[in-house]
């Protein structure tokens, strides 16, 4: 078996069928569905017992684990796929028929080559064109940072190596927290690996209105330990100028938020920080505001 595909789950027993009927229709049987269950109090694991009992062709894994957050699941993924390969289909997003049979193909051409794994396209699945920009025609490979600093646009799909993945930190928790971006490992990976490309849609996608996506305001406001360190992380390996003071303003209201009062002595870039301040608290003003307002 070469491929796993996760599926962290909370609460989404109502969208998580999409995803099953896609893996059961897929072309290609040579894969796990692992699914980790981050504390749903819904019909989720009644469901994927269920399901385990059906005559599907491909392995069934289920993980239930006490809710913590998308990138707490994807570390409890992490920590039991043994896989090659391994790829995350959200519990509201399903895949075309014929993705892992695209990704297995890909994969033999090109294993040998020293990537991190592949990286191909999702789609909106409402109106089923490709979110963003798709690739342009005769791109062999890519990091994700250099693809979107040079205009790239739109959520991708990666398919990493197991063995890679796990080569980089878990993603970091904070106490009373539930959100770490999930970029984190990809762009420590970007520093010393590149993904080959696959022009072709691997995954469909749906924003759920409840979804992190959805409410970022909401989310810079009761995470505001994760994105600063997060902002900390990226302002190390920004490819402009430009993007590095957008971080910095970010990383100097996160840490307003959660009551960090050595953040400027805590940067990389102390001045920069002493510089962004104003715009920071400016920032960190509306996020409490518009918090605020929308809680009336």
């Amino acid at each position: 078996m070469l491929l796993t595909v996760f599926t962290p789950a909370f609460n989404r027993a109502h969208t998580l069928i999409r995803t099953y009927k896609s893996l059961q229709a897929q072309t290609c049987k040579d894969f796990i569905w692992l699914v980790v269950d981050d504390g749903s109090t819904d019909n989720t694991a009644e469901l994927i017992c269920s399901w385990k009992k059906e005559n599907n062709n491909f392995e069934i894994q289920y993980i239930y684990k006490k809710n913590g957050g998308m990138h707490t699941a994807h570390n409890t993924a992490y920590e039991n796929i043994y896989t090659e390969l391994n790829v995350c289909i959200d519990s509201d997003d399903y895949m075309p028929e014929d993705a892992v049979e695209l990704i297995l193909e890909k994969w033999s051409k090109i294993k040998n080559k020293g990537y991190a794994g592949i990286v191909g396209l999702d789609a909106d699945s409402c109106t089923g064109k490709v979110i963003g920009k798709d690739f342009q025609k005769g791109l062999q490979e890519i990091t994700l940072s250099g693809y979107y600093a040079a205009g790239g646009r739109g959520d991708k799909k990666q398919v990493y190596r197991t063995d890679i993945i796990n080569k980089y930190p878990p993603y970091p928790t904070f106490e009373g927290e539930k959100y770490f971006s999930l970029s984190y490992k990809y762009l420590l990976i970007d520093q010393d690996y590149k993904l080959a490309v696959l022009n072709k849609i691997l995954c469909y996608v749906e924003y759920q209105q409840d979804g992190s996506s959805n409410n970022m305001l909401r989310q810079y406001y009761v995470n505001p330990k994760g994105f600063a360190e997060w902002r900390k992380i990226r302002m190390r390996y920004d490819l402009s100028y430009k993007r590095c003071i957008m971080d910095c303003i970010h990383y100097c209201s996160s840490s307003i938020l959660c009551g960090n009062k050595n953040y400027i002595s805590q940067s990389p870039y102390k001045k920069l920080a002493l510089l962004c301040s104003p715009a920071g608290w400016l920032l960190a003003n509306y996020i409490k505001i518009s918090n605020k307002r929308d809680t009336l």
